[in-house]
């Protein structure tokens, strides 16, 4: 692998482990078993869902996200503002944390992923991707970098929300990664905004939660086990105000913008800085019934 490539000083045993409540074995086992059948419908289901038209498909993507989501017992706050008009373009960046982003980003603002291409191998989730319209990057091949930017501005420009973790590598929360600026140049070449959206895990108490972060060399089951096993796991996604097109001049700037605007934000539940029109919902996580992994970069 390349040496270029970005990568988090964070491990698993360091920034990944859980300090509140945990829920029983019982439970931790029916909410696995949830959130799997749920992946394995949206492998089934996702070619019927992509020939319908933008609006309704982008409801049922929500839906099936945010059932993922509770399916691990997390319940979500959402802050900010959601782009309601489906089929216009947009670059949506995040911060990231964990394969759980990219539910719950899916949950709120749908659109279509970039990804390192190793995840379209992935059991499972892979297929996942590649059906949902996932546009995959190699990410150790410095000169297939153009080709799949020009790729990410054709989907912009056809009206595709394309959500990118333009940090490169998962963090742990604490701390925050640079936002490399290569994906910005599709915004720019498209001439559509950027939404930049600030993830954070909470316990329901309020303080900060690391059991959903999926770093360093940590496998995907023992992450997957983690969160669900994970009591009072509040997952805090915040819109922010959109970067119009043409607001800077180049990709660096572009990039340094949201960059700040992710970072500067408060990852309390504290709302008082955000307008008085935001929206503040909760979606609880009932039990679930017995009826994701470095991800994208």
């Amino acid at each position: 692998m390349s040496a270029w490539l970005p990568s988090a000083p964070c491990t698993p045993r360091l920034c990944a482990q859980h300090r509140g409540p945990a829920s029983a074995v019982p439970r931790t086992l029916a909410r696995l078993l949830a959130g799997i059948t749920l992946v394995v419908a949206g492998v089934l289901l996702c070619p019927a869902v992509r020939r319908l038209p933008a609006a309704r498909r982008d409801r049922l993507v929500r839906a099936w996200a945010g059932a993922v989501v509770r399916a691990f017992g997390v319940r979500t706050r959402v802050l900010g503002h959601p782009a309601k008009q489906a089929g216009t373009g947009m670059l949506v960046v995040a911060n990231h944390i964990s394969w759980l982003d990219i539910p719950l980003i899916a949950a709120v603002q749908p659109g279509r992923m970039l990804a390192k291409s190793e995840i379209g191998r992935w059991p499972l989730l892979g297929p996942v991707a590649a059906r949902g319209g996932t546009l995959f990057v190699e990410r150790d091949r410095l000169r297939a970098l153009p080709a799949t930017v020009a790729r990410m501005a054709g989907a912009l420009r056809a009206g595709s929300r394309v959500v990118v973790f333009p940090e490169g590598s998962t963090w742990c929360g604490r701390q925050q990664g640079r936002f490399r600026p290569a994906a910005f140049q599709a915004a720019l070449d498209a001439g559509v905004p950027v939404q930049p959206v600030r993830i954070s895990y909470r316990l329901a108490g309020g303080g900060p939660a690391t059991a959903a972060a999926f770093v360093g060399d940590d496998p995907l089951p023992a992450s997957l086990w983690r969160v669900a096993a994970a009591g009072g796991l509040v997952a805090e996604i915040t819109l922010l105000p959109r970067i119009p097109a043409g607001r800077h001049p180049d990709r660096r700037a572009l990039a340094r913008a949201a960059q700040t605007a992710v970072a500067q934000t408060a990852v309390a539940s504290d709302s008082a800085n955000l307008p008085a029109s935001s929206v503040h919902h909760w979606v609880s996580a009932s039990p679930a019934p017995a009826s994701s992994a470095r991800t994208p970069s």
